[in-house]
């Protein structure tokens, strides 16, 4: 780890840790509202297969997770539990913040008890937008993430962006030199077919 903290780890050999990462994330689901039953149905149905990108949907505990899918309306009551699992989650640890609630406090904003996004607490990687979000879209935010650890300089982690599905492309919800960033990006690291 001395290496990688002082960033003096060759590029060849961080390009293959960062790739043989990307391919091999154990996932710990946080569920708390009817998200939850969308990411159920990405990580559980044969049809929406996340093992097929290299995501091990079944850790026994938070110490053995890479990254936490928070899905639904987090409150302030289950923020010590949130942040507390995040806590546990051994390093480097993702997160993905799932559904409208999850990013922003939904429909529930204006509530007391809602906090205004899971990024509150927690520091966020990946928003997958929706009320709820499809399973696809789930499963476009993993590829994001993967896109983001093949990419990542251990030493800069968490001085980047967090990444948003869609990223607004289509609506114009992002400046113009970040759009053009994340077409670069894209077209550099390619989805894995």
């Amino acid at each position: 780890m001395g290496l990688v903290e002082k960033g003096l780890l060759p590029k060849p050999l961080t390009k293959l840790l960062n790739t043989a990462r990307s391919y091999s994330l154990w996932v710990y689901q946080w569920g708390l509202a009817c998200c939850a039953i969308e990411m159920g149905a990405a990580f559980g149905s044969p049809r929406y297969d996340v093992m097929r990108l290299g995501v091990i949907p079944f850790p026994a505990s938070a110490r053995q997770a890479d990254f936490v899918c928070v899905s639904g309306t987090a409150t302030d009551k289950m923020a010590p539990p949130i942040r507390r699992l995040y806590e546990q989650m051994p390093d480097p640890k993702y997160v993905i913040s799932m559904g409208s609630c999850a990013n922003s406090g939904g429909p529930y904003w204006d509530s007391y008890s809602v906090l205004k996004g899971v990024d509150q607490i927690i520091p966020v990687d990946v928003y997958v937008p929706g009320c709820p979000p499809r399973p696809e879209a789930l499963l476009e935010g993993i590829v994001l993430l993967q896109m983001k650890i093949r990419g990542e300089d251990m030493a800069e982690r968490w001085r980047g962006e967090p990444l948003v599905v869609g990223g607004g492309l289509e609506h114009g919800g992002v400046p113009e030199e970040k759009q053009v960033a994340v077409l670069k990006a894209r077209k550099k690291n390619p989805a894995p077919a």
